[in-house]
């Protein structure tokens, strides 16, 4: 029996898809009961190539451009009771399988699981921004599953749900282009049972749409997503760019760095506003 299906879609990943299945590879270390998926969606390089050159590997092709797409053709050919959605420029860590499947046994009622990434090729100065950005989405998981009840937090590229949980909400919504996917998911799911984003669960990924289009801007362009699927169950932003380094060397050189300074400043002044705010409830509280 099949306990975890890794499903990876990949498009144009020669540089990064061997890094990915080697990763997955050594933690299921030879043990029963897994199985590897990788998409080709309609990659025009050595992606399926290289993937095929794996024994444990299936491949799947999928012609229908998008993630969703992809994600939904690893699912249709999957058999585990788990599907586990890496993406393919993206590393699982040691411990990852063993942590997953704990939390998935001592919570029956749990339906997906989910943890950051560490964006390990980018300049250590973006990786301090990195970390607090995930502690900011932190406190919205706590706040949106635990306050509001109005959904939780799914880390897109990392993260594991149940087969008949997915079957239940309908799979995934392919209208859904890009951004805005993994709240979908998060949103639908926790209606039917708990949806939980530890930091116990990191993956190793590339920062390189970060690196050219820059952090504070992906930031906002996520914030905006995440709300209007919760508030409007569709994405701000219903198209996405091709983001690729064929030398897989990350310089950070946003598109347009006045755009990025500018929400840059506008995200440190909200930081302070809030940060001001609470300290005078605090005082009044105490008074």
């Amino acid at each position: 029996m099949i306990k975890i299906s890794f499903v990876i879609p990949a498009y144009n990943e020669e540089g990064y898809i061997r890094s990915c299945l080697d990763a997955i590879v050594r933690e299921i270390n030879g043990r029963d009961g897994y199985e590897i998926i990788v998409v080709n969606n309609n990659s025009n390089d050595k992606t399926r190539e290289i993937a095929a050159g794996y024994p444990t590997v299936t491949v799947v092709d999928e012609e229908k451009k998008g993630i969703v797409f992809a994600r939904r053709a690893g699912f249709m050919a999957s058999h585990g009771d788990l599907i586990a959605n890496i993406d393919a420029d993206t590393m699982i860590t040691p411990g990852w399988i063993d942590t997953a499947s704990a939390e998935f046994e001592k919570n029956r009622k749990l339906v997906a699981l989910s943890g950051p990434f560490t964006y390990y090729d980018l300049p250590k100065t973006m990786q301090t921004g990195v970390r607090f950005f995930y502690y900011m989405t932190y406190s919205l998981y706590l706040l949106s599953r635990f306050v509001l009840r109005t959904g939780s937090v799914v880390q897109g590229g990392n993260f594991i749900v149940r087969r008949s949980a997915l079957q239940a909400i309908g799979g995934y919504d392919i209208s859904i282009a890009f951004y805005g996917e993994d709240t979908d998911i998060a949103r639908r799911m926790s209606k039917i049972g708990d949806v939980k984003f530890t930091f116990a669960l990191p993956a190793l990924t590339s920062g390189r749409r970060l690196a050219k289009e820059g952090t504070f801007t992906i930031g906002l362009r996520y914030t905006l997503n995440y709300f209007w699927i919760v508030l409007f169950n569709k994405p701000f932003t219903m198209t996405s760019t091709e983001v690729r380094f064929t030398d897989q060397k990350i310089t950070y050189r946003p598109e347009s760095r006045i755009k990025e300074w500018i929400i840059a400043l506008g995200a440190i002044v909200v930081a302070f506003a809030i940060i001001e705010v609470l300290i005078y409830a605090f005082s009044r509280f105490r008074l």
